[in-house]
């Protein structure tokens, strides 16, 4: 794994390129934008949570005015790359998890020191064999009468 932490400029355009797409389209062509949707609220949401499945439902709106045919293709194509990027984001981050808390490195990293095993020097300690047990009481013996003759 890498070590380097160092994020310039370049990643965090390419890490946000589909929302300044859709910030571009929204600025250059409000009326597109207008048409799409009928309130400011789904661009909105759409910027914050899924760029790319607003961007291409943008672009696949403006033709026809309707999504039909292979146009779900390509929108369910970009709810796939929103997904792919958060779930990237996530794993790259991952390191940063503490250890002890559930889906940490550390957690995985960590393993257990196995046991010590005997080498051909060491001899194995052996267990003492049991004391053989005590024989059981004899029952005392009961005095026979005997019956005159």
């Amino acid at each position: 794994m890498r070590s380097n932490n160092n994020s310039g400029c370049l990643t965090a355009f390419v890490s946000s390129f589909s929302r300044i797409m859709l910030l571009f389209a929204w600025i250059a062509r409000p009326a597109l934008m207008n048409a799409t949707f009928s309130t400011f609220i789904l661009p909105c949401l759409g910027f914050m949570f899924l760029p790319f499945t607003t961007l291409m439902y943008v672009f696949l709106k403006q033709g026809v005015g309707t999504i039909q045919g292979l146009d779900w293709l390509w929108l369910l194509l970009a709810v796939i790359l929103d997904l792919a990027s958060v779930g990237a984001a996530g794993a790259a981050n991952r390191n940063r998890i503490p250890a002890g808390y559930p889906g940490s490195y550390a957690e995985k990293e960590y393993v257990a020191p196995a046991p010590a095993q005997p080498t051909a020097v060491t001899q194995p300690v052996q267990a003492p064999a049991p004391a053989p047990a005590a024989p059981a009481p004899a029952a005392p013996e009961q005095p026979t009468e005997t019956k005159p003759q």
